[in-house]
């Protein structure tokens, strides 16, 4: 099974955290490894086989302290206290939640998507997020930072999981229009050009854009006062070792994962 540990600094060693790519587990077909092997599909929803689906999450949760809490995400902004929610507990529909207690797990699912760790310099909370282009728009990377301070939780720092990048992330007039029209509600002259810079015209096709959506996140998240941002950079459409829906439609899941210890 071959994981991304976060490199970030200012995490306190009682924190664990990682992130899975495509393979290391058993399922096949569409979900495989991309070389013919087992893949490691962690997503119930994508019509995987679920014996294989089952065993895939038993390998990872030999890595963990118990069973993450895995959430219908639903592209919302709304967060979840993992530490209240009875595992057993298959469709609590939320895109972010934060613990404050150890060997509690938040995990969050991604093809595409742009998942994101959060850890309190203090070691006290820790939160994931999930992060397509609605939950940007939605607020559910401040409104992730702002339950953890609610929950006692100081400086955070952010890490970037892997997501499509800004060379394929193909969107229409509507998602860069939605932004500016947040922004101009919400937000400095400077942070609307920000946000307009996230998004580059395609050539000869009108109304079509190439959006960041790492520096989107990363916009969302100097708003809500957290400046220490890690990660970003990949792009599981291009690298064939991560699960994408943007190029294959039919896919698994990864896992973004973290909690303390």
């Amino acid at each position: 099974m071959h994981l991304i540990i976060p490199n970030w600094a200012g995490v306190p060693a009682n924190i664990g955290a990682c992130a899975t790519l495509r393979s290391g587990g058993v399922s096949q077909g569409p979900y495989d490894d991309g070389n013919g092997g087992g893949g490691l599909n962690l997503g119930a929803h994508v019509e995987d086989a679920p014996q294989a689906v089952a065993q895939n999450r038993a390998l990872l949760q030999t890595l963990l302290p118990a069973s993450p809490l895995w959430l219908t995400q639903v592209h919302g902004h709304d967060v979840v206290d993992a530490g209240t929610v009875d595992n057993a507990v298959a469709d609590v529909e939320a895109d972010a939640a934060i613990a404050t207690r150890p060997g509690v797990v938040c995990a969050i699912q991604t093809a595409d998507c742009l998942p994101v760790l959060f850890a309190d310099v203090g070691g006290r909370v820790v939160g994931a997020a999930h992060a397509g282009w609605r939950g940007l728009l939605g607020g559910v990377l401040q409104n992730t930072a702002a339950r953890m301070r609610a929950a006692g939780a100081g400086p955070i720092v952010a890490w970037l999981g892997t997501a499509i990048g800004p060379e394929k992330f193909e969107v229409g007039a509507d998602v860069l229009q939605a932004f500016v029209d947040a922004a101009s509600d919400t937000d400095s002259a400077v942070r609307l050009v920000q946000i307009q810079a996230c998004f580059t015209p395609i050539a000869q096709r009108p109304g079509k854009y190439l959006a960041d959506i790492y520096q989107l996140a990363r916009i969302a998240l100097q708003q809500a006062d957290v400046s220490q941002i890690y990660g970003g950079g990949l792009c599981t459409v291009t690298d064939k070792n991560c699960y994408s829906y943007r190029r294959d439609r039919v896919t698994g899941r990864m896992a973004s994962l973290i909690w303390l210890k």
